[in-house]
Order: C-alpha cells, then structure tokens, then sequence
C-alpha cells in the first residue's frame, strides 16, 4: 500500500494503492490524512483508482476523515471507486454516507 498527496484547485487529492488492510502502513496513511486537516486543508478528494482491494481497516481510514471533515465544515469525495469496493460500501451500508464521482476532475467541480 503506498500513497500520494498533491492539490488541485484548494482541494486536496490522496492518491492510495494497493491493498489498504490495517497495519502500520494504514496507519500513517490515516495520520497523514488527518495531518492535513489538520492543517486546514477542508476539501479533499480520495483516489481509489489503484486500490486492489480495502477491508474493514480500510473503511475505518475513510469513516474517519469524512467524519473529521464534516465536524470541521470540510467535505470529501471519493473517485474511481473499483465495482469491489463500491460492493464492500453497498453491503456496509456505507455507500450513501460517501459522495462518489468517476474522476478528480468531475469531484474537483462538484466541490
């Protein structure tokens, strides 16, 4: 799992790969992510586009910054959502507690 960080427009986009499934690598990916809230980043975009795959730790990494920003008036949206994520977000019920678009570009103008 590795990850990615850049801004476009005042929103901020995180890039993450590979299989998020717990551990210390989630770990510093939730801490970042909170970092730059942190820091006043409020919009942030979550690319999913090279996630093989998420488990529960995954979800909890994305409940987490949602929540975050929400408290903080921030927003979030998540893109190129694979069909087996989006199946994991439907069964977890979590699916309309996210705001998905197909790409950065079509979620940057949204926000």
């Amino acid at each position: 799992m590795s990850h990615q960080t850049y801004e476009t427009n005042g929103i901020t986009v995180v890039e993450l790969s590979g299989k998020i499934m717990g551990g210390p690598e989630a770990a510093e990916i939730n801490d970042q992510i909170h970092a730059l809230i942190e820091k006043g980043d409020k919009r942030m975009i979550i690319d999913l586009e090279h996630v093989e795959w998420m488990n529960s730790s995954g979800l909890g990494i994305l409940i987490g910054a949602i929540t975050t920003l929400k408290n903080n008036g921030g927003a979030l949206s998540l893109v190129h959502v694979s069909e087996k994520i989006m199946n994991l977000l439907k069964i977890t019920k979590l699916k309309d507690v996210f705001t998905i678009h197909p790409d950065v570009q079509t979620a940057v103008e949204a926000m």
